[in-house]
């Protein structure tokens, strides 16, 4: 098969969505099926072509239209032609529009993952809403079928409703790790509260600012407790004047920069990975397979999507979203009880290897992809 990939980031930038791409489409390509990401080219990447794996290249392109993770890519008028599979990657303003329209022109077999709904305040909430209100519902209907990392995400989102009505639609594709990669590190483990994520206004929704005010409680009972933050973005500079008023120093920092060696080697290191995300901008958390895979521990909100990805005090720990207490008293609880965090830990390495490995998702997603090729369509009688 000829697979195309459409999606808002790719690495360079740090996101799950780039990385999940990137991970399954290495994985088709060993199966032998072509893969080629078109994705815009923005921070900090150059335009042109890449060999990425077997089988396997990305196309950056400038875009005509940038603003944060938006773009407008008319080049996908002609690119997108000769492809078995168009797989969108939702949410991608700007894009998925010009996707809708070479749909309906070509006949594209689409298939649309929903990572996740929209959500934002003042005129950028309002756009959002209207984008949910009159054109999800078309981008939908045109797909032939949706992949989603959690069905119990989607029956809480805003593709609930659609949902009910066509269930035989969806079709759940939980993202994966690489369990080689990422491996356990040794025990005992230090006293840090380790968070991955995007430190920028569009992942405002990560909960990074509740995490320092839960921390900051902790900080006063354990004095050799770290909190480190893994990422970049807009918001850095806030979060650090936030952690000095709640009288943080050395105990808490930001790591901009890291290797993806250096990543494996904060999770080893930690003794629990923090999700403290606020809302539904929050659909999965890969970041929580990725420490579970390197035995550690985590802590993340009680959100459709996120609360299937381990379970609940075998893995880790559910919190109320939003809730700093309930926060503060899970972390505490997991620095003061190494056993637990320990036996926490080596259970969700065993989870992650069961049930999450890129192999296993790639070959669901062939399934998929030749399910909607070779089915055959259904003959309506005519009625008399």
């Amino acid at each position: 098969m000829k697979i195309a990939h459409v999606i808002c980031t790719f690495p360079p930038y740090k996101g799950g969505m780039g990385n999940s791409v990137l991970n399954a489409a290495i994985e088709l390509g060993r199966l032998g099926h072509e893969n080629i990401i078109f994705t815009p080219a923005y921070h900090g990447a150059l335009a042109g072509e890449e060999e990425i794996g077997l089988n396997t290249k990305v196309i950056r392109l400038k875009p005509l239209l940038a603003l944060g993770n938006a773009a407008v890519l008319p080049q996908l008028f002609y690119l997108l032609k000769n492809f078995d599979i168009v797989h969108l990657h939702y949410p991608f303003f700007g894009t998925a529009d010009i996707v809708a329209i070479m749909t309906i022109l070509r006949r594209t077999k689409l298939v649309v993952h929903y990572h996740m709904d929209v959500v934002g305040r003042g005129l950028k909430g309002l756009i959002f809403w209207l984008n949910q209100f009159l054109f999800l519902p078309v981008l939908a209907r045109l797909a032939s079928r949706i992949t989603c990392a959690s069905l119990d995400y989607i029956k809480h989102s805003q593709l609930s409703d659609y949902y009910v009505g066509h269930k035989e639609a969806f079709i759940e594709v939980p993202f994966g790790v690489d369990i080689e990669y990422f491996s356990p590190g040794i025990y005992p483990r230090t006293p840090i509260i380790l968070f991955v994520g995007g430190l920028d206004k569009q992942h405002y929704f990560k909960g990074v600012e509740q995490l320092i005010q839960a921390f900051s409680s902790i900080a006063k009972k354990n004095p050799l407790a770290r909190l480190i933050l893994v990422g970049s973005g807009n918001l850095e500079k806030y979060y650090k004047t936030l952690a000095i008023k709640q009288g943080l120093n050395s105990n808490f920092e930001i790591i901009s920069k890291v290797s993806d060696k250096e990543l494996v080697n904060w999770y080893q290191k930690a003794r629990v990975e923090v999700l403290p995300s606020v809302n539904k901008g929050e659909a999965f958390g890969l970041v929580l397979l990725e420490a579970m895979a390197c035995a550690t521990p985590v802590i993340a909100s009680n959100l459709p999507g996120v609360r299937n990805v381990f379970r609940n005090k075998e893995h880790g720990l559910l919190v109320r979203s939003g809730d700093v207490q309930d926060l503060a008293k899970k972390l505490d609880y997991l620095l003061k009880n190494e056993v637990v965090a320990k036996e926490l830990g080596l259970a969700g390495r065993q989870w992650v290897v069961n049930k999450y490995s890129w192999q296993r998702v790639a070959k669901h997603l062939e399934e998929v992809y030749l399910r909607i090729l070779y089915t055959p369509k259904k003959i309506v009688k005519p009625t008399v």
